[in-house]
C-alpha cells in the first residue's frame, strides 16, 4: 500500500509500544515515524511507517495488540520531514506574516480547512475533528480535519503556534493581582526564601484546608515536600504575598505520563472565595502551556465543592476514580482562552 499514518489510543503498560511496533512489522511495516500523545481518555501512539498490508488489515492488528480506536489513513513522503524542524520554520513564516496564522496552523496540524471566526464561544472539541484555537477575546481559528480526529497534545501545540502571532506576554516573576474585595496581593515564584512563611500558612489554615489541599490535615509541610515544590526539574510553584505573609499556594508538578502536569492549591481559610484561587490556577495552567504541557490534571476530595467549582469555571471535566471519595478533574491547556 505504501505510507501510511496510523494512531491508536493506548493504556499505559510496560511492552505495550513494544506490541504495537511488533504487529507492524508482523505485517511487513517499516517504522519511519513515531510520537507519543496526550489524550483525553489514554495515550495516543502515531506511527508514519511504510507498509504492504491494507489498511483494513493493519487496524485489525494493532486492535489484536491492544490498540483502541485505530486509525488509518494513507500519508505521503513530504511528511517524513523532521516535524521540529518544520515547525520552526513554519514559525519563522508566522513572525513575518501574522496575517496567515490560519494557513499556518492548517499546515502544522495538516487541517483540511482553517479559517477565522467571530464572537463565537471557544468549545473543548465537542466534534473532535473540529479544534477551535483562540487567539483574542471572540476571535480564534477553527480547524477541521477528517480522518484524525485532534488531540489535546495538537490542541497545546496550535495554542502555542497561535501565541507567536500575538504581544510578548508580562513577564510572570512577580505581579499584583487585586481580588474581589480590592485587597491586593502580589505572586512570585516559589523558592526556598519562603520556607517559613510557607510553614506559618499551614499554621493558619485549618485543618479543613490542608485535607483538601493533602487528603489529610496535614499540620505541617515536611523539609522534602517543601524541597519538591521548590525544584524547577519537578515543577513550577507560585505564592501569594500581602502584608509579609503568604496567604495561598499553588503547585504545578509534573507528571511521568506524556505531556501531563498536576495541579493544586492551598489558600488561607479568611482568603477564600475572592478569585485568589483561580487566578493562580489561571496562572499555572498558562505556565503548562508555555512548558510545553497538553493537559492539567487535579485529584480531589469529592466533598471539595470550592475546587469542583473553580476547575468547571475553568473547563475542567470530572471524573470519577476507583475511590468514590476522590475525584480527577481534567483541564487541556489548549482549551484556556488566551485573552
Amino acid at each position: 500500500m505504501g505510507f501510511l499514518r496510523i494512531r491508536t489510543t493506548v493504556d499505559e503498560r510496560p511492552g505495550r509500544l513494544a506490541s504495537l511496533a511488533s504487529a507492524l512489522a508482523a505485517r511487513g511495516g517499516n517504522i519511519l515515524g513515531l510520537s507519543v500523545q496526550s489524550d483525553a481518555d489514554g495515550t495516543v501512539d502515531e506511527f508514519v511507517a511504510d507498509i504492504p498490508a491494507s489498511p483494513e488489515a493493519v487496524r485489525e492488528a494493532l486492535e489484536a495488540a491492544g490498540g483502541r480506536r485505530v486509525q488509518v489513513v494513507p500519508a505521503t513522503a513530504h511528511e517524513l520531514t523532521d516535524e521540529p524542524t518544520r515547525a520552526l520554520l513554519l514559525a519563522s513564516r508566522l513572525r513575518t506574516t501574522p496575517w496567515r496564522l490560519p494557513e499556518l496552523l492548517a499546515e502544522l496540524l495538516r487541517a483540511d480547512d482553517a479559517r477565522w471566526v467571530y464572537g463565537e464561544p471557544v468549545s473543548d472539541l465537542p466534534d473532535p475533528t473540529l479544534l477551535v484555537v483562540p487567539v483574542a477575546q471572540r476571535r480564534a481559528v477553527r480547524l477541521r480535519r477528517a480522518g484524525l480526529p485532534f488531540t489535546l497534545t495538537e490542541a497545546a501545540r496550535a495554542a502555542g503556534f497561535a501565541r507567536l502571532a500575538q504581544p510578548a506576554p508580562r513577564s510572570a516573576a512577580e505581579r499584583p493581582v487585586k481580588l474581589a474585595d480590592g485587597a491586593e496581593v502580589t505572586v512570585r515564584p516559589l523558592t526556598s526564601i519562603y520556607r517559613e512563611a510557607v510553614r506559618d500558612l499551614h499554621d493558619r489554615c485549618s485543618p479543613e484546608a490542608r485535607r483538601f489541599r493533602y487528603f489529610t490535615s496535614m499540620p505541617a509541610l515536611p523539609p522534602r515536600t517543601f524541597d519538591r515544590l521548590c525544584d524547577r526539574g519537578r515543577g513550577f510553584s507560585l505564592v501569594a504575598g500581602h502584608d509579609g505573609q503568604v496567604v495561598a499556594m499553588a503547585n504545578l508538578m509534573f507528571t511521568p505520563d506524556p505531556g501531563v502536569a498536576e495541579l493544586a492549591l492551598l489558600v488561607e481559610d479568611r482568603w477564600q472565595g475572592l478569585g485568589l484561587g483561580a487566578t493562580l490556577a489561571r496562572m499555572l495552567v498558562r505556565q503548562a502551556r508555555d512548558l510545553g504541557y497538553a493537559e492539567v490534571r487535579a485529584t480531589l476530595l469529592a466533598d471539595n465543592a470550592r475546587m469542583r467549582g473553580l476547575l468547571t469555571t475553568l473547563g475542567a471535566t470530572l471524573g470519577h476514580t476507583e475511590d468514590p471519595a476522590i475525584v480527577e478533574a481534567r483541564l487541556p491547556v489548549g482549551a484556556l482562552a488566551s485573552a
